[in-house]
């Protein structure tokens, strides 16, 4: 959870000169993160992927009741790898950087809660 927070904090960060897209990517890496650390707590293990629905997909097949803001950031997957790539998508605007940092935080703070009542 330390590094989704790390992606987190540099996805909050509107530094002049350095791209949304950017900024967007570090926000679907605070979600994989948080992920992957449910995983982890709960199956003892994660896969290296990138897909979020597919993440989402084995945490309910652990038993968790995934919240609907938590299943709807699944489609911050787009900013795993075409954010990074100039010309693969739309270039991300001030909305699009907004509402994955929305998403972000949802997903960081429902997977907190989680893993704080599993302890």
């Amino acid at each position: 959870m330390n590094r989704a927070k790390s992606d987190l904090a540099i996805a909050s960060a509107e530094i002049e000169g350095v791209y949304l897209e950017d900024l967007c990517y570090h926000a679907q890496q605070a979600v994989e993160k948080s992920l992957k650390a449910i995983l982890l707590a709960r199956v003892g293990s994660f896969p290296y992927i990138h897909d979020l629905a597919e993440l989402v997909n084995r945490i309910q097949q652990a038993g968790v009741q995934v919240p609907e803001p938590v299943r709807s950031a699944v489609a911050l997957t787009e900013y795993a790898v075409g954010a990074r790539y100039p010309g693969l998508d739309e270039p991300v605007t001030r909305s699009d950087w907004e509402e994955a940092l929305n998403m972000a935080n949802e997903v960081l703070n429902w997977a907190v809660a989680l893993l704080e009542k599993d302890n």
